[in-house]
């Protein structure tokens, strides 16, 4: 189940709100600039479903964020705990950073927590099936996938050399939970 927890960026033993609740979850996150929506599939999905067919499942609701947003990619991406670089690419991303670009991802499957330091607070969001979370361009952030990994994303770009992601040199991600 999707979850936001938001903390003062000082005090991570200590959450300022707790929900599970989906309507207060994107409330919130839409205040702070970040767009956070539900989607359905249009038809089922299989285990380990090929990009192809994912991307049929989704299409109305991507076309409708294409057209919103003018995103000129789409990919699927998928990590599982028998990952071979599972454990470098959780690294990768763990530590606060910036992209030049929106970061859109949608949970075809499983989970991952991205934390947003959003002025003097970070508002952590378990992102599961069926959340569409868009991280806008320049937004501080890190992402955990968790120690044993499972998630089938897709993901819209403008321009995927926009992604690369440039570290703050902060630090505060390691003062805060992970995703286990």
């Amino acid at each position: 189940m999707s979850r936001l927890t938001v903390y003062a960026a000082a005090d991570p033993a200590q959450p300022i709100l707790e929900t599970e609740d989906g309507e207060t979850i994107r409330r919130t996150l839409a205040e702070a600039g970040v767009l956070f929506r539900r989607w359905a599939a249009t038809a089922p999905l299989a285990e380990r479903a090929e990009e192809a067919d994912i991307l049929a499942a989704y299409r109305p609701e991507i076309d409708r964020l294409v057209a919103e947003a003018g995103y000129q990619s789409v990919d699927v991406v998928n990590m599982y705990p028998d990952h071979p670089d599972r454990v470098a690419l959780r690294q990768k991303f763990l530590s606060e950073h910036t992209h030049g670009e929106d970061e859109v991802r949608f949970f075809v499957e499983g989970a991952g927590l991205f934390c947003l330091h959003l002025d003097e607070r970070v508002h952590a969001v378990l992102c599961t099936k069926g959340d569409l979370i868009s991280v806008p361009a320049g937004t501080r952030h890190w992402f955990d996938m968790g120690d044993r990994p499972r998630f089938t994303a897709i993901r819209l770009f403008n321009n995927p050399d926009g992604w690369i992601a440039r570290f703050t040199g902060d630090a505060i991600a390691e003062r805060f939970p992970r995703l286990g």
